[in-house]
């Protein structure tokens, strides 16, 4: 369990180095283990010890991060609370994971019949003395739970061993060193944020800078001020940097790269990110229950711009139809992954972890194919495939299409049913600040490069589209959104 004691190590190598900052505070390594130890003495005077689960609902923060080094240092499980959940998903999630302890932002109400931690009344000093952490791999580390689009949040279980395999991988496939530094801009109650964005600099001795709630506008000046060398984020969000004005010319050259991950991004924004902000994005692909990264594109080896990349060192990944059976090279399939990332199970769900981690290998219910140099290229999931007359369509190859229109930001497409063919296609579509879509000039667009029944039979211009609790696009709140506005039509 090497990150029950990180920090001790980080402080006896390199003392006052910087370690972790949010804007409002700045610490360095020795700094940082001595609010973990007082932290961590603070729990254990709440009554937290191993196994109990501790709750953070909390907006992206220095003290996250003192949290979760303090709770894995007495043997207990963080599960991350997304803020913005509703009182009653809160409270699923609170019982759903047993939790012992509940720490929120000072001026949050206190949860009925659980004991409730104001972040401001966190100790900032230890006692003179410390109980040394007790390596575990097998204990439970998080318990993260998933966003949701397809039925009741599950608690994903993630223990130390799967981390300690995650951050290896991570720290190999992006090859980080010391003179990193990271700014953090995803949320940390996400499994991306904890282990790409925190975990992963911090193990291999470089520091980390925690963002406020992302603005495009004031991005670049944080970044011209920071002088970060990586950031992890969404595709919504670099379509939103790479729709600024063109008189926004930033000084970048601090950054090596930025992962982009989360949901497939278009090769088009990837190239034109690329070119007007001088470094690249590795496009990499991954889920809670692979402990956040599967396969990804090379930092310094050849990318190849609309696939996910190679697999991270130390996971296999195979593409297999219906029966289990692995496809042929280039044939879509579903996409399975195996390797000591995959977690242990979902919590309470034996059935279901059953049905999703077979033989080791985890079912991730995406669909795609490998090339020839074993890049994989995702064509969609398999829930939100479309059936148009027995024909399978996968919106993603139609929404790149509609993304390579100079006027669109994003492209949602799903399927709706239809009398004479079962479902046809629906496109939503978000239009870049300042710009009218022509939903005329999409049809022709669509009409040069797909094929007849692909193409959508309605083009939807809406303000913003959805999305769910980590930026990717929610479809199954479009789907009933449409079905809403059809009904009252």
């Amino acid at each position: 369990m090497k990150f029950a004691s990180l920090p001790d190590r980080r402080a006896a190598l390199d003392p006052d180095g910087p370690a972790v900052s949010d804007g409002l505070q700045a610490l360095t390594n020795a700094q940082l283990l001595n609010r973990v130890r007082a932290a961590a003495h603070h729990l254990r005077d709440l009554g937290i010890g191993p196994g109990d689960v501790v709750a953070l609902k909390l907006t992206n923060r220095v003290e996250f991060v003192l949290l979760l080094f303090a709770a894995w240092r007495l043997g207990a499980t963080v599960t991350p609370v997304n803020p913005s959940m509703t009182d009653g998903e809160v409270a699923r999630q609170l019982v759903d994971s047993g939790a012992r302890l509940l720490v929120v932002e000072d001026g949050t109400e206190a949860v009925a019949g659980l004991v409730t931690l104001a972040v401001g009344g966190l100790r900032e000093q230890a006692p003179g003395w410390d109980e040394a952490p007790q390596p575990d791999p097998s204990a439970l580390a998080l318990l993260i739970y998933t966003s949701g689009t397809t039925g009741v949040p599950k608690g994903v279980m993630l223990d130390h061993a799967n981390i300690d395999a995650m951050v290896e991988m991570g720290r190999l496939a992006l090859e980080l060193g010391p003179s990193d530094r990271c700014l953090l801009i995803l949320p940390l109650f996400h499994v991306n944020g904890i282990i790409v964005s925190v975990l992963t600099p911090l193990l291999v001795g470089a520091s980390v800078v925690i963002a406020g709630r992302f603005d495009p506008r004031t991005f670049f000046d944080l970044v011209e001020r920071e002088r970060p060398t990586f950031f992890s984020a969404v595709p919504t969000i670099y379509g939103m940097l790479a729709a600024l004005p063109d008189s926004v010319q930033p000084d970048t050259s601090s950054l090596r790269f930025g992962v982009c991950g989360a949901a497939p991004a278009s090769a088009d924004l990837l190239a034109r990110f690329e070119a007007r902000y001088g470094f690249p994005l590795v496009e990499g692909y991954g889920l809670s229950e692979g402990t956040c990264g599967s396969t990804i594109n090379p930092v310094s080896g050849p990318r190849r711009a609309g696939t996910v990349g190679l697999p991270f060192p130390g996971q296999e990944i195979r593409i297999v139809d219906a029966a289990g059976a692995e496809v042929a090279q280039g044939l879509d399939g579903e996409v399975i992954v195996r390797g000591a990332n995959v977690m242990r199970g979902y919590l309470g769900r034996p059935e279901e972890t059953a049905r999703t981690v077979i033989d080791g290998w985890l079912h991730t219910g995406d669909i795609g194919h490998l090339d020839e140099g074993g890049y994989l290229t995702l064509v969609g999931r398999s829930k939100d495939m479309i059936i148009r007359g027995g024909e399978n369509i996968y919106p993603k190859e139609i929404e790149d299409v509609l993304t390579g229109d100079r006027s669109v930001l994003e492209a949602a497409v799903i399927g709706v049913p239809d009398e004479k063919w079962g479902e046809v296609v629906v496109a939503y579509v978000q239009p870049r600040p300042g710009v009218t879509v022509d939903p005329a000039a999409l049809q022709k667009l669509c009409a040069r490069h797909l094929t007849g029944y692909k193409r959508p039979t309605s083009y939807i211009v809406v303000e913003a589209i959805p999305k769910n609790a980590v930026g990717k696009i929610d479809k199954v709140a479009l789907r009933a959104s449409h079905t809403s506005a059809s009904a009252g039509a």
